[in-house]
């Protein structure tokens, strides 16, 4: 079942949770910044070897709630390694537009 996606209000994060969720590396990788900032689980991590592992592998299940204008994402999260869990995906934009720091992990 496709996710539901009409809860994102902001256009980057949706279009970068349609990358996830389709595993579309080439839509995802030019929304971000060159030196785009990454976390998870609040240690600081490589972002485009992490994501070039994860896409395919793992995706939202359901979305649970937005905040932050539509910057901070919750809800259901499949991994292939890890199994099902909350999780969190809170983003940031430079005054480009562009997504300049991504902070995932387990939520409550």
């Amino acid at each position: 079942m496709a996710l539901d996606l009409s809860k994102l209000s902001n256009a980057k994060v949706k279009a970068a949770i349609t990358a996830l969720q389709n595993g579309d590396l080439k839509s995802w990788f030019p929304l971000f910044s060159d030196n785009v900032a990454f976390s998870d689980d609040g240690n600081q991590m490589q972002f485009a070897n992490f994501f070039k592992k994860a896409f395919g592998h793992e995706r939202f299940i359901s979305i649970d709630r937005v905040e932050d204008n539509g910057l901070s994402i919750y809800g259901d999260f499949h991994s292939d390694q890890w199994g099902d869990f909350k999780t969190a995906f809170k983003f940031q934009l430079d005054k480009s537009g562009k997504i300049n720091r991504l902070d995932i992990g387990q939520a409550s």
